[in-house]
């Protein structure tokens, strides 16, 4: 079965970073978009960043210019550098990634992980 494992959360200073990681495992023939979502309490799922498997990146207006997502192919792998983080900031973080299995090679479907905080003091 396909896994999504987030790390990298945790308590940071406002004017911090973080940095998240997220790796995918199981029986994978291949993985296309990836990206990261958050949730605060009480708050819709929003997405954070987007990265495609060409590397082409979408950010939410909130983060750009503070957040930077990036991937590693070989290691299916997804990563977000949160520099100058606000408390606002503040969420669980989600990772998600459209995955093809095997057996379908041609569907991908989105899979997620199971969340990791990350808690921005003022």
């Amino acid at each position: 079965q396909v896994q999504l494992v987030e790390s990298g959360g945790g308590l940071v200073q406002a004017g911090g970073s973080l940095r998240l990681s997220c790796v995918a495992s199981g029986s994978i023939f291949s993985i296309n978009a990836m990206g990261w979502y958050r949730q605060a309490p009480g708050k819709q799922r929003d997405l954070v960043a987007d990265i495609t498997r060409g590397t082409n990146t979408n950010y939410a207006d909130s983060v750009k210019g503070r957040f930077t997502i990036s991937r590693d192919n070989a290691k299916n792998t997804v990563y977000l550098q949160m520099n100058s983080l606000k408390p606002e900031d503040t969420a669980v973080y989600y990772c998600n990634a459209k995955i093809a299995l095997p057996s379908t090679y041609l569907r991908f479907y989105d899979y997620w992980g199971q969340g990791t905080q990350v808690t921005v003091s003022s």
